[in-house]
């Protein structure tokens, strides 16, 4: 067995892979639950959970707080508007701008999943005691707070003025 590089990633232990494959398990735990019944995908019952909690969102918006592809919250949308369970409406504020909401069948929807994706949390942290929640609950706000000042671009630098070949700057000339 060769030994790690030293600039290898030991993935049993780097902590986006193991968010990642946490992520995946309890997504699609709970999907196999609306997949069956209502013939949900992962991004359609976030959109639909999303904006049950903030109507008027519109899908760039759902996309930003979700922190989806915009694509898979456009390909959502779409699905979801053509089975009925969102609607679109142009925002009151900009007319330029279309903004969604939970239709009635979308919130029926909602009623039915909601219970169940509380459920599947509700015994996944059972095996955790109070102060162990309120730790994890502290780690994931100090940890997505870092995460999302790292992945802000830095402030942009000066650009450096042309030069010309006698190295002076041709704003100097």
């Amino acid at each position: 067995m060769k030994p790690p590089q030293p600039d290898s990633i030991d993935l049993d232990h780097f902590l986006p892979y193991r968010l990642s494959v946490l992520t995946n398990l309890v997504s699609s735990a709970i999907a196999d639950a609306y997949r069956r019944r209502f013939g949900l995908s992962v991004p359609e019952w976030r959109v639909l959970a999303v904006l049950a909690r903030h109507p008027g969102l519109s899908a760039a918006e759902v996309a930003e707080r979700t922190r989806m592809d915009a694509v898979a919250v456009s390909r959502a949308v779409a699905r979801l508007l053509g089975a009925g369970r969102l609607r679109r409406a142009v925002s009151r504020d900009d007319r330029r701008r279309s903004v969604l909401s939970v239709s009635a069948a979308g919130a029926a929807v909602y009623r039915e999943v909601a219970p169940i994706a509380l459920g599947y949390e509700r015994e996944l942290l059972a095996s955790l005691s109070t102060a162990e929640r309120a730790a994890l609950d502290r780690v994931l706000e100090l940890l997505t707070a870092r995460a999302q000042s790292l992945s802000k671009p830095p402030p942009a630098a000066a650009s450096p003025r042309p030069r010309t070949a006698a190295g002076r700057s041709r704003a100097a000339r």
